[in-house]
């Protein structure tokens, strides 16, 4: 193998251009996470932590109320506890979103949407329209228990697809602080 075919290490906030041999065109364009600043903020924050934290509490309540729900569908017993869970699902749910975008805020300088966690947002917006639907449900008396729980089931199966892409990308920044020499916190 030659010195110009070994794989380098990718410096921070560069971007990374793959080219298809004899083909003309840029097959894939991607972006760093972080760059050496945003690594530094992310890993100095009180905010990361308190993500790191809300994450798995947030998938732990997940757990528990998504048998709830479960078990209210299949049996119609339960109803109650079902509800009481996903109300506090959601505002975990809250919890960890305004949170997150306060993190944004001091690692990218924006409060939502910033280049690296683009697409996890705008799917963060979806699971937080399907759980204030649900709240809209319930609060306002409309529709039946059954098409409730069907949303709250709507909004879980969007929520695991965004926590999957917040996974994706934390191993993602892991890999990075590897190449780099850096510890990943998030």
């Amino acid at each position: 193998m030659t010195r110009k075919d070994q794989a380098s290490p990718v410096e921070p906030g560069t971007r990374v251009t793959t080219t298809v041999k004899g083909a003309g065109h840029e097959r894939g364009t991607s972006r760093a996470l972080y760059t050496a600043e945003e690594r530094v903020r992310r890993d100095e924050s009180i905010w990361t932590i308190v993500q790191g934290v809300l994450a798995p509490l947030q998938f732990l309540v997940f757990l528990v109320s998504l048998g709830l729900v479960l078990r209210t569908l299949t049996t119609g017993e339960g109803a109650f506890a079902a509800d009481v869970s996903i109300v506090i699902k959601t505002l975990v749910l809250y919890t960890i979103m305004i949170t997150g975008s306060i993190w944004e805020k001091v690692v990218f300088g924006k409060w939502l949407f910033a280049a690296s966690f683009f697409w996890e947002d705008v799917f963060s917006m979806l699971v937080l329209a399907l759980h204030t639907l649900y709240l809209v449900l319930l609060l306002g008396e409309y529709g039946t228990l059954e098409q409730r729980m069907l949303v709250a089931l709507a909004g879980y199966g969007a929520y695991v697809i965004n926590a999957g892409q917040f996974i994706w990308k934390l191993r993602m920044a892991r890999l990075e602080g590897a190449r780099s020499g850096t510890a990943v916190m998030a």
